[in-house]
């Protein structure tokens, strides 16, 4: 049996309207345990609608995303969601951004604290924990990125273009780095790029998807 499994899923934007679009059509995908997956495709392919329906951010207009045993429906701590923008909170530290996912399941500060700072530094910073994310580069607020995502321990990493906006050198060390963070999480991952040396150097998968079906 699977570990996640996609059947079937369909997503259609305005439905039976004159302008519905497609993004969509009768998506397919097993993954296994502790498994890489990168997808890669043009824009508008529907890449990142299929992450987001993953993470219960988005509802298919048909099909089933099942992980494990049940059904996703819903956001839940059980995918940690990793965006090409950093969406930290700009009046929080690094100590306190991690941790937020955990006061969010209802741990107690001491615990929650002790995780974030684990997390922390598994990504390397934990001299710039009392650090705010304008302080920071954007591989360092993009580690942070990782390291919450991560702190809440999912089942499953979805990661959209995470190191989209970094420059060359900064994406190659973020890139090892990642491998490195997988290789001691034993998380499960879905990765979407643009990139296919990206997607090659990444995982143990590559799914193409091809242009928006309508």
């Amino acid at each position: 049996m699977s570990y996640l499994s996609i059947k079937n899923i369909s997503k259609k934007f305005n439905g039976g309207e004159a302008d519905e679009v497609v993004a969509l059509d009768g998506i397919n995908l097993d993954i296994d345990d502790n498994e890489f997956i990168c997808l890669v495709g043009p824009s508008g392919c529907g890449k990142t609608t299929l992450l987001r329906i993953i993470a219960g951010l988005e509802t298919a207009t048909s099909g089933t995303v099942v992980l494990t045993d049940h059904e996703i429906t819903d956001p839940d701590p059980e995918r940690g969601m990793v965006f090409q923008e950093y969406s930290l909170f700009p009046w929080m530290t690094v100590s306190e951004n991690v941790a937020f996912g955990l006061e969010m399941k209802g741990i107690d500060k001491e615990t929650r604290n002790a995780k974030a700072l684990e997390y922390i530094d598994l990504v390397g910073l934990k001299q710039f924990k009392n650090s705010y994310p304008h302080e920071l580069s954007g591989g360092m607020r993009q580690r942070v990125a990782i390291a919450r995502a991560l702190a809440t321990d999912p089942a499953v990493l979805l990661m959209d273009e995470p190191f989209g906006a970094l420059d060359a050198r900064t994406r190659n060390t973020m890139q090892r780095e990642l491998l490195a963070i997988c290789e001691r999480t034993k998380k499960t991952v879905l990765f979407v790029t643009h990139s296919v040396d990206e997607a090659v150097f990444l995982s143990d998968r590559v799914i193409i998807m091809s242009a928006r079906p309508g």
